[in-house]
């Protein structure tokens, strides 16, 4: 029982460090305008889906809207978004 404890609490801290990771691939600002100026999470999906991407997962972090969506190839891409406006700023 110990050791199943001891699998579960690594494959936990694996997980929370790949996703840790996933959000530092964009290491720049996306705007300094205030966050009550940023325009609301589905108005920005929609947006990015206007340009061709399907959105799977949205959030929004300190600075960015970062969207987890498919191309129109259908590959996996990751979005960062300027909020106040729904420009894509960077791809990873």
């Amino acid at each position: 029982m110990r050791r199943l404890w001891s699998l579960i609490s690594a494959a936990g801290i694996f997980v929370l460090c790949v996703q840790g990771a996933e959000a530092e691939k964009f290491n720049r600002a996306c705007t300094s305008v205030p966050r009550h100026l940023w325009l609301s999470l589905r108005a920005l999906e929609t947006k990015v889906e206007a340009q061709g991407y399907r959105v799977q997962k949205s959030k929004l972090t300190s600075t960015c809207a970062a969207f987890e969506a498919l191309n129109s190839s259908g590959a996996r891409v990751e979005l960062f978004v300027d909020p106040t406006n729904g420009e894509i700023v960077g791809k990873v």
